[in-house]
């Protein structure tokens, strides 16, 4: 049985909370969801998604029915979680924040932006799918409020970015860079030339780092390596689109206030 490899982010290593960015090793999956995926949406077999979120509950110490995750839409919306869900009942929405001990909140990536976020003071904790459709919208914005309306403060807040596509693995094309540039015209900033005619490299990890700072949190990408180019640690929906396979794994992004 391979072991669970986690990153982390020493600004989240505080206090009660307990956080982890889990990568693709350690799980019972096999073929190309090896090994640990944890996406409840994907074709992988339900046992396997279950034994997979059992274990990275118990690396979080909460209960396997206390790791939850969202509907996630590329939306704005942020959710407070006061109690856990099921996998029937959780919400459409690419945000949440909680105060309540012993609740993981898990976000899904493989390629987006999975941001997690505390106060440790007040014992507060929020995580974020940060997608650009989310990112542009402000789904890092409405975190950072949600957790403000349980009583953090965001000259407190730390907010860490894990695994995600880098700028040398993200082509687009002229529509993508023109929604950015009519948003903000200094977004261009974070656009370098690809090799092909009017497509571009974007860098969403600096995108969503430079949101977060502008929101008046600390940020950290030390925990932000490539999906993309890390196939040994990370599932890639890019990748898979590449490389013709039929679907993929997710990666799960994991915070949690000691129970």
């Amino acid at each position: 049985m391979s072991k669970l490899e986690i990153l982390q982010a020493e600004t989240l290593r505080t206090g009660a909370v307990r956080h982890g960015f889990f990568t693709r090793q350690g799980g019972v999956s096999t073929g190309i969801f090896a090994s640990l995926n944890c996406g409840q949406g994907s074709d992988d077999t339900d046992q396997a998604v279950r034994e997979n979120r059992s274990r990275v509950a118990a690396a979080l110490d909460v209960e396997a029915d206390a790791l939850l995750s969202l509907y996630q839409v590329h939306s704005r919306l942020a959710v407070t979680v006061t109690t856990p869900w099921t996998i029937d009942t959780k919400p459409r929405a690419d945000a949440m924040v909680t105060n309540v001990p012993g609740i993981a909140l898990g976000i899904l990536t493989a390629d987006c932006v999975p941001v997690l976020f505390a106060d440790a003071e007040a014992a507060v904790i929020g995580a974020a799918h940060a997608g650009w459709k989310g990112a542009i919208g402000g789904v890092l914005e409405q975190a950072i409020e949600a957790m403000e309306a349980l009583g953090a403060e965001r000259g407190r807040i730390a907010a860490a970015i894990g695994p995600s596509i880098a700028q040398a693995s993200y082509e687009v094309g002229p529509e993508f860079h023109a929604a950015f540039e009519e948003a903000d015209a200094a977004n261009t900033r974070f656009f370098i030339p690809s090799d092909r005619t009017d497509h571009w490299r974007f860098d969403l990890q600096a995108y969503v780092e430079d949101r977060l700072t502008k929101a008046g949190v600390s940020a950290s990408r030390e925990a932000a390596i490539d999906t993309y180019a890390r196939e040994d640690l990370c599932f890639s929906y890019r990748r898979a689109t590449h490389h013709r396979e039929s679907d993929y794994g997710r990666l799960i992004s994991a915070i949690a206030l000691a129970p």
